[in-house]
């Protein structure tokens, strides 16, 4: 909840009988970052969702993104967190927060997260990425070494080139009119599919590269709390950089747009 409230401002929350689905608020600007996170009825103790049928079981809700960490600051300690769909003189996604005391008392705070239900006409508008297949995918060194490199170098240009190859390595470069930085990663493996839709007589040691908004991609560094069991770095060259985060039941995936 907090990564999401980090990297963006409105969404939609697209709630379905196996999954709870973060995604944007309808078409943007080709230019601008988009998330969508998953998270999987696993996560939950208890999940039960219904639907107005069942060709159409899912529920779609605009919220505002900030407005649940606030709800959840102090869940975590809490003996149980429940979120609910309640209409209460407007419809609100209500956050009960049930905290057990030294005493063996329990104290429950409540919010009330106002939501925008959306109508099933517009439920097309609000589509599940459609992931390109990208022409190289990596796996990412620890973030928290990217997120330190990335700051710093967000510090010397707006735009950052990202680039790699199918030899699990991996450059971050900037470059300006009076300094150059570049940082290079190896040994970080690919995923085994990722050379499947790579032609025969391609180099794997040729570089694929995106530049993109060193604003960007340093708020996505900076958002990030999943602590991801698996973080994958995917670029379509030249159009696309696709970070992707994994742990157990949270899947999390980042668009940043190539300049």
């Amino acid at each position: 909840i907090v990564t999401i409230a980090k990297l963006t401002k409105v969404c939609v929350l697209r709630v379905c009988q196996d999954k709870l689905c973060f995604g944007p608020t309808g078409p943007r600007a080709t230019r601008e970052a988009r998330l969508w996170c998953e998270v999987s009825r696993g996560a939950f103790y208890q999940f039960n969702m219904e639907g107005v049928s069942e060709e159409l079981n899912e529920i779609y809700l605009e919220l505002t993104s900030e407005h649940l960490p606030r709800a959840v600051r102090n869940a975590g300690n809490a003996a149980s967190l429940k979120l609910q769909l309640t209409n209460k003189r407007r419809p609100c996604l209500t956050v009960v927060v049930e905290l057990a005391s030294r005493t063996g008392h329990t104290h429950v705070m409540v919010h009330d997260l106002p939501v925008r239900v959306l109508p099933r006409t517009w439920w097309k508008e609000y589509p599940e990425p459609n992931v390109q297949v990208s022409d190289v995918s990596v796996y990412l060194p620890g973030l928290r070494i990217l997120k330190s490199i990335v700051e710093r170098m967000a510090n010397m240009g707006e735009n950052v080139l990202v680039e790699a190859n199918l030899n699990g390595k991996m450059n971050l470069s900037v470059e300006t009119d009076v300094v150059s930085i570049k940082s290079y990663f190896k040994n970080l493996g690919n995923p085994p599919k990722s050379a499947l839709s790579v032609t025969q007589d391609r180099d794997p040691e040729t570089m694929v590269q995106v530049w993109v908004e060193n604003r960007k991609l340093l708020q996505f560094f900076e958002g990030q709390q999943i602590n991801p069991t698996m973080t994958l770095c995917n670029i379509l060259s030249n159009t696309l950089l696709h970070l992707v985060l994994v742990h157990e039941d949270v899947s999390l995936q980042y668009f940043i747009p190539a300049l």
